[in-house]
């Protein structure tokens, strides 16, 4: 009988090594699936990252031209609406800080359009033609700026 109770912790610990091993086993094999995976994730949130800033940036030019056009057709309303959106756009862009699509060097060259806003809206609002010229230079601008 004290055979017995020898062999029996002998098996005890003969199992519990065998299930350690098989779940080592399995977490090793769990980490060779997750890791790949997780990489490729951080890849992909790295292109979005990118294509967001990419769609913020083109978002932004095209409504500037859509008013610098509208303008020069004597559609002052319009030009007025998409102004005011490019405006809103830029300064909520570049209140972001750190997570903002613009670079510092853009960003101080954006001050120098926003500066301008008030007196373009206020010409459009007029239905002055001399707003299609401001918004013309400060469309040049902007894409100086952004390719910069």
């Amino acid at each position: 009988m004290s055979e017995n109770m020898q062999i029996e912790p002998i098996k005890t610990t003969h199992r519990i090594r065998g299930f350690v091993i098989y779940v080592a086993l399995l977490l090793v094999a769990f980490l060779l699936g997750f890791v790949p995976v997780w990489l490729k994730s951080r890849e992909s949130l790295g292109s979005l990252s990118e294509a967001e800033r990419q769609s913020s940036l083109a978002k932004m030019q095209n409504s500037l031209g859509c008013a610098a056009i509208n303008a020069r057709r004597g559609d002052y309303e319009t030009a007025r609406q998409a102004a005011s959106d490019f405006f809103t756009f830029l300064r909520a862009e570049m209140s972001k800080g750190v997570d903002s699509a613009l670079s510092q060097a853009q960003e101080d060259g954006a001050q120098l359009l926003l500066a301008q806003r008030d007196q373009i809206i206020t010409l459009l609002a007029r239905g002055d033609a001399a707003s299609a010229d401001l918004l013309s230079d400060g469309y040049v601008a902007y894409c100086k700026i952004m390719s910069g």
